[in-house]
């Protein structure tokens, strides 16, 4: 056979398919290093064709699309759910109506009449309808909480929380005999200012409404209570569910809780919180759940604290010691916390499957008898995940590690074989699948640094987030970069490091490189505690069983196309898998992009997103460059969209934003009218002034914004007052780091109806080095504290939480404070430790007040300027007063 008829795909064989060498001609040192198209005599060993470039690449995207489509097509099937079939049955038309009710009241803002009467009364009135007909099986309870209480949370780099008469709905639901334990189903009714939060969270809230009417009205008696708390406080950093959970009596009965949340608009609610540990939870929502959608991979990467939110799960958690699961709508962020969020947005089906598992999972656990022994199955935490939404898998962690370490091993077992199985070319086995090893993970570096600088350019440039309103975009663009980057590494080592070696060989010895990668993860990830680690064993196991199911050589006649068929069979379960994580990934993450703050490039982050999953599916696919003859017309393709996109991007025709009614994608803007005094040590007004502070919710600040309002420009950037906690500007909640870009405009000082009175009650010398001032307040239902103790002075402890002060990222403190209606003064004291001598006082302390609702909310400057506002943004704003003082 002439060598170039002899190019060979792969050696198809069990024993790993290093290619045979005919001993009589060929020496040792010539086995990897040439290519090989004998065959034996009697024609026993065949050799398979080339993998021709013309069909090799557009199969391998094929399958990509292919399987991209199954995903798809999952999750839409996902919201196709059946209507209620009976009347013990959940009606989301039921649903809907009061979701229609609730939302209609607007904006729910705490201490808002809206949140505190109008809505209080609407649930009130629905509830005691549904007492009405509740059948003699059940008894219904009901309570308004009223709570005052303070705690001190590390969330946003940590500060302390205070709230005073927040509103607590109550509602019990028991057999008739009573009941001595109780599962909690958790909503909030109120919503962030100016927004009408149909899906976070009036829609859970309407649930709620809907499972309490179906279960009131069945014969069947619940063996435990169901406790419905729709709590007014959420939106405030979870005042309401510490309130009650801390301080309402019903509270030390609850075993278990559920709590319905929103990452975006409708769509699937994911499970995404768990426990913590207590497994026999998971396995409720396994059993029960009638559509599942839940992910350990969504628990591990919300607890690590990247995404900037939290849920009321922490505070049962947390102060509670209660276990719960955590579920949350998560399709189309782009709209969440924006006026958008209305609830003709919210499919029927959306509600029906939210009511369907929720209803099922309360009704499950509530006739449980491990409720009431939860404490006996606490130990241990689970590894779970639904596939395609049609099934959850769980299974206890411990059992996962013992998989784990079981596939990693065998895959040690089987490499060590292939490359001790010719003892005579051992050690040069090993040496050129370690060099396969460290050139793979070399490709994906360069790959990500390569792409990175592209994504930093696009930044630099002033074209970041153009992919925000099409996502295609960034596919194009960060997508075929590194597939494109990927593909060239590769192809010049093939070139000029491995020059004149066997393309079988080499692409063996690289599919080995990526299972002892995958290998290697799947150790180091499990000996980390990652239940997560469960995607590494999909991508050892299924991989290396491909492998061993090609276990005889084929026929040149078709050998080629039936080793692709079973060889892309084989990964079909990695890769429809990970392309399905990857679509939950990107639809949680690339809306978060938008509201992330002026210091992440967002760009990077997605580029890198991209990178990651691009170099995850092609971890198999890399072989095949070593087995086709060329990749030039591939090279040529991907360069050639690469560059046409990036000319695209750089040229501005992909705007971020946009107002499309069907679809909007707005640009986030946040505008305070402020006023601003400054006061020395002995009390006198030092410095004064008023303005217009903006903050961009995204990195591309206001840039898109100045051409439609040409006095915010870069020249009104915000300086820092230095001497003043925070940098004397009006945070209302320590997300001073994510927001380091704004800008003040100078406006005409905002005199509000009902300012802020501020006065101290009494400043006592506890020891010769401590003292305590005591200050009372009233003002606004949002005010933000900032206490910065001065050099040499340093805060000891307070009225406030736990009496431990806890520092914000900077080193300052500060307390987020919030009432309802009809609050008395908010009296705290703070103690210090004081040098002898301290003749610039000892500490700074600021107040600021926040007219987030009523008469005093937007001045006519403020109006004003936000109307001038394109369509695509949507800009929120109020009015605020910043008083410091030094003591």
């Amino acid at each position: 056979m002439e060598r170039s008829a002899a190019t060979a795909v792969w050696r198809l064989r069990a024993t790993g398919g290093h290619r045979e060498r005919d001993r009589r001609h060929l020496s040792p040192r010539e086995d990897g290093d040439c290519d090989v198209g004998e065959k034996k005599q009697g024609g026993s060993r065949r050799q398979l064709l080339p993998l021709p470039e013309e069909w090799g690449a557009p199969l391998v995207l094929l399958y990509l699309l292919g399987l991209r489509a199954l995903v798809h097509i999952s999750h839409r099937q996902l919201l196709m759910q059946p209507s209620a079939a009976g009347p013990y049955d959940f009606s989301a038309p039921r649903a809907r109506a009061y979701l229609d009710n609730i939302t209609a009241i607007w904006p729910r803002t705490v201490g808002s009449p809206e949140n505190e009467v109008l809505t209080v009364n609407y649930l009130l009135e629905q509830i005691e309808a549904i007492e009405r007909e509740t059948t003699d099986a059940h008894k219904i309870s009901v309570d308004i909480q009223r709570p005052t209480g303070s705690f001190s949370i590390d969330f946003l780099g940590g500060f302390t929380s205070y709230y005073a008469n927040i509103t607590n709905v109550v509602v019990k639901l028991e057999p008739r005999n009573g009941a001595q334990h109780a599962v909690l189903s958790n909503c909030h009714f109120d919503s962030v200012p100016n927004t009408p939060g149909a899906s976070d969270d009036a829609v859970s809230c309407a649930v709620m409404l809907e499972i309490l009417n179906t279960l009131s009205k069945s014969s069947e008696p619940l063996q435990h209570a169901v406790i419905f708390l729709f709590n007014g406080a959420e939106e405030n950093i979870l005042q309401a569910s510490h309130g009650f959970i801390t301080q309402h009596e019903w509270a030390k009965s609850i075993r278990a809780f559920i709590n319905l949340e929103a990452a975006g608009v409708g769509g699937k609610e994911l499970v995404f919180q768990t426990g913590p540990e207590n497994p026999w939870l998971v396995q409720a929502y396994v059993v029960a759940a009638k559509h599942p959608f839940a992910s350990v991979v969504a628990q591990e990467i919300f607890q690590s604290g990247v995404i900037p939110a939290d849920t009321d799960f922490r505070i049962y958690r947390d102060f509670g010691n209660v276990p719960g699961i955590d579920l949350a709508f998560i399709e189309n962020g782009y709209i969440y916390h924006t006026k958008y969020d209305t609830s003709d947005r919210i499919l029927t089906d959306s509600i029906q499957r939210a009511g369907d598992n929720i209803l099922a999972v309360l009704k499950y656990l509530a006739t449980s008898d491990k409720l009431a022994k939860s404490f006996e199955y606490r130990h241990g935490n689970v590894v779970f995940f639904d596939v395609l939404g049609l099934f959850v898998l769980a299974y206890p962690a411990r059992v996962g590690t013992i998989v784990n370490y079981i596939t990693a091993a065998i895959a040690f077992l089987y490499l060590s074989k292939k490359v001790l199985q010719a003892k005579t070319r051992g050690i040069d086995n090993l040496k050129k699948l370690f060099t396969a090893f460290g050139l793979t993970l070399l490709s994906w570096l360069c790959t990500l640094v390569a792409v990175l600088m592209v994504a930093v350019f696009v930044s630099v440039i002033g074209r970041s987030l153009s992919w925000y309103t099409h996502f295609y975009v960034s596919v194009f663009l960060y997508g075929t970069a590194a597939a494109a980057k990927l593909i060239l590494v590769h192809t010049l080592i093939k070139k000029f490091f491995y020059k004149n070696m066997n393309k079988q060989y080499l692409g063996d010895t690289f599919f080995d490189a990526s299972l002892m990668i995958w290998s290697i993860a799947l150790a180091v990830f499990t000996q980390m505690g990652l239940c997560s680690a469960y995607i590494c064993t999909l991508w050892v196991a299924f991989p290396l069983l491909a492998k061993l199911m090609i276990h005889r050589e084929f026929s040149q006649k078709g050998a080629t196309i039936k080793f692709v068929m079973i060889y892309m069979l084989g990964m079909f379960v990695p890769y429809l898998y990970m392309l399905y994580i990857s679509w939950t990934v990107f639809e949680m993450f690339t809306p978060i992009m938008g509201r992330s703050g002026s210091e992440i490039l967002p760009d990077v982050v997605l580029a890198g997103f991209i990178v990651v999953f691009t170099v995850i599916l092609s971890s198999y696919f890399i072989n095949f460059i070593y087995l086709v003859k060329s990749t030039k017309t591939t090279l040529v393709t991907l360069s050639a969209v690469f560059v046409v996109t990036l000319i695209l991007v750089c040229s501005g025709i992909f705007f971020p934003y946009s107002s499309d009614a069907a679809n909007p994608k707005p640009k986030r803007v946040f505008l305070q009218h402020t006023s601003r005094r400054f006061h020395d040590l002995d009390g006198n007004l030092v410095k004064s002034d008023s303005g217009i502070w903006i903050n961009g919710f995204d990195y591309n600040g206001i840039s898109h914004i100045t051409p439609h309002a040409p006095e915010i420009n870069d020249t009104i950037r915000t300086p820092c007052e230095e001497q003043a906690p925070f940098c004397g500007l009006p945070w209302i909640l320590p997300v001073h780091f994510m927001f380091r870009k704004n800008w003040y405009l100078p406006a005409p000082e905002m005199i509000p109806r009902r300012p802020i009175h501020f006065k101290v009650l009494s400043k006592d010398q506890i020891s010769s080095n401590s003292m305590r001032l005591s200050f009372e307040v009233t003002g606004p239902s949002h005010m933000s504290l900032y206490v910065r103790p001065h050099e040499g002075s340093a805060l000891a402890t307070w009225s406030l939480g736990d009496g431990v002060p806890v520092a914000s990222i900077g080193g300052d403190y500060f307390v987020f404070y919030s009432h309802g209606l009809q609050a008395t003064p908010w009296r705290f004291w703070v103690e210090l430790r004081v040098p002898e001598e301290h003749p610039d006082g000892i500490v700074s302390l600021a107040i600021a007040a926040h007219y987030v609702f009523g008469e005093d909310q937007k001045s006519p400057q403020l109006s004003a300027l936000l109307e001038s506002f394109p369509n695509w943004t949507f800009s929120s704003g109020w009015s605020c007063t910043y008083d410091l003082f030094v003591f």
